[in-house]
């Protein structure tokens, strides 16, 4: 049974994972630019969704360009159109996928995690890309994370506590809010509303998973941080993405939460 969960947990990571390279491509804009809506030659983006869903290839600029004189043959701009990394982010959540469900196995939180980790795998690559968290995806995250897991701790055979996970999503969501407010510069509010989504998910399994996964996500960004100083290449005041590593601790948090509980 667990080596089909995983199987299937694999297979939805891959078909989520398709989709996140177009959505990452119009999410990483500035603040103040509205999400982009073409490729960077300006065609439009076409699918379902009103372009949101489709893969990050325009069809477009992949068109073969007329045969140069002296009959050699067309040449196609390179990568055949496509305006945005397509492989990482799916391989991420595929493995993402995978391993939440053989930690978890076939409890009804487990599905809640599928559902839930391909947002973070897009948020994470968002953060990298412009060092921005859209609020058109954490604070539904949050929402969903809450509702989700209202849903599942009705159902026999869970593993956690709603009520700890709404506590922990107040608890980790106040802690970053506490940062915020003591160095804007150095923690962005985009962190403080995905901490509050990550907080739900988290204190699901009770307060030592949510210690563990938060302070794992502190301690991803800090070795992240010394690494770049070492090798020159950032410094004390350098601005870090810090979604991804709150998001990789709490996939730890989560991966041990799911082998215990």
């Amino acid at each position: 049974m667990d080596s089909t969960l995983i199987a299937v947990a694999a297979l939805w990571g891959a078909g989520a994972g398709l989709l996140l390279p177009r959505a990452a491509y119009r999410f990483s804009v500035e603040p103040e630019e509205p999400w982009r809506d073409a490729c960077p030659a300006g065609h439009a983006l076409p699918g379902p969704a009103r372009g949101w869903l489709g893969p990050a290839r325009c069809a477009e600029c992949a068109v073969a360009v007329p045969a140069p004189p002296g009959g050699a043959a067309p040449e196609t701009p390179a990568g055949q159109g496509r305006y945005a990394p397509d492989v990482a982010a799916p391989v991420v959540s595929v493995l993402a996928c995978a391993a939440l469900a053989a930690a978890t196995g076939a409890r009804p939180e487990a599905a809640v995690w599928l559902l839930l980790a391909p947002v973070a795998v897009l948020l994470a690559v968002i953060d990298r890309r412009v060092h921005r968290l859209p609020d058109m995806l954490t604070l539904p995250l949050a929402g969903a994370a809450a509702a989700l897991l209202g849903a599942a701790a009705l159902l026999p055979e869970h593993g956690g506590s709603w009520t700890s996970a709404l506590l922990g999503g107040v608890a980790l969501g106040g802690f970053y809010l506490l940062l915020f407010r003591i160095n804007p510069d150095g923690m962005g509010f985009g962190d403080v509303k995905l901490a509050l989504a990550l907080g739900v998910a988290l204190g699901w399994y009770g307060w030592a998973v949510l210690f563990a996964g938060g302070f794992a996500g502190f301690l991803f960004g800090a070795l992240y941080g010394a690494g770049l100083m070492l090798m020159r290449r950032a410094g004390r005041r350098t601005g870090i993405p810090f979604g991804p590593f709150m998001i990789a601790g709490a996939l730890v948090g989560l991966l041990f939460g799911g082998l215990v509980a």
